[in-house]
């Protein structure tokens, strides 16, 4: 064969084995199971939270007693929809409020996707709260769920 043939087929060749690859990464996606859900945590169990929460956990937790389940959005994104019997606590106003937020429960905190909600979080571990975890995905991530929103 000719050098420049040789080129073209080793060229086909590559472009082939490349296009494989796309086809194989992103064409059709793999079938993926669910994420077991989180175990029901019962009323007398002491919680062991880990820093950041999915919405699961958080399902099985927000109504104990022992539980404040924190919205830090802003009232008009939290009159489009909430989580029934969460407390609204806008970010901007956090840090003169508080008082307001328990030190003998544990905090969830929670937004639209869990940025803002990350923030708060670590802020308020920097004012000596240790008791507080961030929901991870907000609302979008509760509702996507399934899971009951309030209007």
């Amino acid at each position: 064969m000719k050098t420049m043939d040789m080129k073209r087929i080793v060229l086909i060749l590559f472009l082939l084995t490349l296009l494989g690859t796309a086809v194989a990464c992103g064409g059709q996606t793999a079938a993926t199971t669910d994420p077991a859900p989180a175990a029901v945590v019962d009323a007398g169990d002491t919680l062991d939270l880990a820093d950041t929460v999915d919405v699961q956990t958080v399902a099985s937790v927000k109504d104990r007693a022992d539980v404040l389940l924190l919205d830090v959005r802003e009232p008009f994104e939290y009159d489009e929809g909430h989580i029934p019997g969460v407390t609204l606590i806008p970010m901007n106003e956090v840090a003169d409020r508080l008082a307001e937020i328990p030190t003998d429960k544990e905090v969830i905190v929670t937004c639209r996707s869990g940025n803002r909600s990350s923030q708060i979080t670590d802020f308020l571990r920097q004012q000596g709260f240790d008791n507080v975890h961030n929901m991870d995905g907000g609302i979008l991530a509760w509702e996507a769920a399934g899971y009951d929103v309030e209007k």
